[in-house]
């Protein structure tokens, strides 16, 4: 009788879902943007469900915020790049302006706005920015 061959059931032997997708950078395209993350959890759900449901919102919200910023502060296309981690979700935001972005102060007599980059700090564990002369990227890392 035949064997089936050992199977290493480890996350390392896994196919690690990603996703890479590329916008213009217009307003419609942060709609798009999150309709790509929500299709890369979807995929990644049914690799691995998320140890809390409220990762899969936060993941979604991030990205949001991300792609918005692209459109509001970068003139010209983003590219957004998902990958599964170990124990989480790696999303990188490449937009065209080298600019780094800083906390502003919250207005809501103005409209609002302001408090995007300190939610991404808050919900993710790691933010870093990595700047050049065609733009930059920027690295969240979420749990999953």
């Amino acid at each position: 009788m035949a064997r089936e061959p050992h199977r290493d059931r480890t996350l390392a032997a896994e196919d690690i879902t990603s996703r890479i997708a590329s916008f213009p950078g217009e307003l419609h395209d942060v709609t798009d943007a999150r309709m790509v993350a929500e299709e890369f959890l979807f995929d990644l759900a049914r690799v691995a469900a998320p140890s809390a449901p409220e990762h899969w919102d936060d993941i979604l919200l991030v990205v949001t915020e991300l792609a918005a910023n692209a459109v509001q502060y970068a003139p010209g296309p983003f590219q957004l790049r998902l990958r599964r981690t170990f124990d989480g979700v790696h999303v990188v935001m490449h937009d065209t302006s080298s600019t780094e972005p800083a906390p502003r102060p919250f207005h809501p007599r103005s409209g609002g706005g302001g408090i995007g980059w300190h939610l991404i700090h808050t919900l993710c564990d790691q933010v870093s920015v990595v700047s050049d002369t065609r733009g930059k990227d920027i690295h969240v890392f979420l749990p999953w």
